[in-house]
């Protein structure tokens, strides 16, 4: 992410245009708030991607324990989920994403005045932005699904999906059996997926 900063500034430019025209806000990620049952990919990072959420395994399962509280409360499903040092992705289906958010927000804001005050680092910004995607069909879903139990592997915190223990991996591989998740993984790749969001 961050890749703002190595844009020169006729990227940066293209970028603010493109983002005019399709009226979204400058430098955030749109929301597209729906009342009906979609499935979201829910996304939130530290600020800078600082490890603030893994700067213990208490405060790991902390924050592991309380989003999916609140996700609970208003999703119909969570289908996969992975919490890591900096950020985290849910993947579910609700037609409350404006109230999810909402609940998101005041974890977000509860959640640094406590970890700043245990980290005596009181201003400190810890969190830098929540986005949700509708998924557009069921190869994006299982595309998402295959992204996100595949994060810890992705940025080297662990070799298989079942060694992370702040994701549902094991309870997934569980529910449909190794040779199935390896006929998902091979048929939805995730190929470039997650790469240069915070430009659109």
């Amino acid at each position: 992410m961050y890749i703002w900063r190595k844009l020169t500034d006729k990227q940066r430019q293209d970028v603010l245009e493109y983002r005019r025209l399709q009226r979204f806000p400058k430098h955030s990620p749109p929301h597209f708030d729906t009342e009906d049952s979609a499935r979201f990919l829910i996304t939130a990072a530290c600020y800078e991607h600082k490890h603030i959420i893994g700067t213990s395994p208490a405060r790991m399962t902390e924050c592991e324990t309380e989003i999916l509280k609140i996700c609970d409360e208003y999703a119909e499903n969570i289908y996969g989920w992975c919490f890591l040092p900096n950020h985290y992705h849910i993947l579910l289906r609700t037609r409350l994403i404006k109230e999810l958010r909402k609940a998101l927000g005041k974890f977000h804001g509860k959640s640094s005045f406590k970890w700043n005050g245990e980290d005596n680092a009181r201003g400190r910004q810890v969190w830098h932005n929540c986005f949700e995607r509708k998924m557009r069909s069921a190869r994006h879903y299982f595309a998402t699904l295959n992204y996100v139990l595949h994060n810890p592997v992705r940025h080297g915190y662990t070799v298989r999906w079942q060694d992370w223990p702040w994701s549902n991996a094991t309870e997934y591989l569980e529910s449909v059996g190794r040779e199935k998740a390896i006929e998902i993984w091979d048929e939805y790749p995730i190929l470039d997926y997650g790469d240069k969001w915070d430009i659109y």
